[in-house]
């Protein structure tokens, strides 16, 4: 084995000499770091802080006035009753008064003006005719009532079938009148007044009392049904 040159082994002992310096310098601080590092990971957490209770803002609100406008008259079940009446035993609803000439040619409205036990009024906002049933029922009633009466006398029908347009134009007039679809626009439908009797205005309770035994009876039996209207002092009538 050749000898290793003096200088190179000079060379080697500088480098151990180097290497062993840096060790009692470089591992005291590396252990130094390590324990510190290991002391944060093993370190209680500090606990959380509360959270803050949260606090709704209230603000007012000021509410609106509604404004509605009430009808002036009630639409009651009562009345259901004679819409849905009308829609079932009439012809259905008459849309205009083209469709209330044509009921008229097929002879599904006639004509009533005066029997036994009533008159029609002079109308002005409705026209003379019913159904076929409903003419009868009107004679029915008529002739019941004169029989009760035990004379010739005989009570006012006055108003009977209105196109939708003369419900309009009633509207405008009397405030009271049904707004939207009134059961006379089915032609089953017809008033009867309680203060005109035997062609007279005014009050006759007797006449009054016997009348409304009459379409108390035809009510019962199923014929008809009937509301009494205070504003319009009559009885509004509509064939079942």
């Amino acid at each position: 084995m050749k000898k290793l040159p003096l200088i190179l082994l000079a060379s080697f002992f500088v480098l151990l000499s180097v290497a062993a310096l840096a060790s009692e310098e470089y591992f005291p601080a590396l252990k130094k770091q390590l324990k510190k590092t290991y002391s944060a990971l093993t370190a209680t957490p500090d606990p959380p802080k509360p959270v803050e209770k949260f606090e709704p803002i209230i603000v007012e609100v000021p509410t609106p006035e509604l404004n509605i406008t009430l009808p002036t008259r009630e639409i009651t079940k009562e009345y259901d009753n004679h819409l849905i009446a009308g829609e079932n035993n009439g012809f259905g609803l008459i849309e205009s008064e083209d469709h209330f000439q044509q009921l008229i040619k097929n002879k599904k409205l006639v004509s009533v003006s005066q029997g036994t036990g009533y008159l029609v009024d002079e109308l002005t906002h409705s026209h003379p005719y019913v159904t076929p049933r409903s003419k009868v029922i009107l004679e029915e009633i008529g002739q019941a009532f004169q029989s009760l009466t035990k004379q010739e006398s005989f009570f006012t029908v006055s108003s009977v079938t209105r196109t939708p347009e003369q419900q309009q134009n009633l509207r405008k007039r009397n405030r009271n009148a049904t707004a939207g679809i009134s059961s006379h626009s089915y032609g089953v439908s017809f008033d009867i007044s309680y203060i005109r009797f035997n062609g007279k205005k005014g009050g006759n309770r007797s006449a009054q009392k016997d009348l409304e035994t009459v379409l108390n009876e035809f009510q019962a039996a199923n014929k008809i049904f009937f509301i009494k209207e205070r504003k319009q002092s009559c009885y509004h009538v509509t064939v079942r």
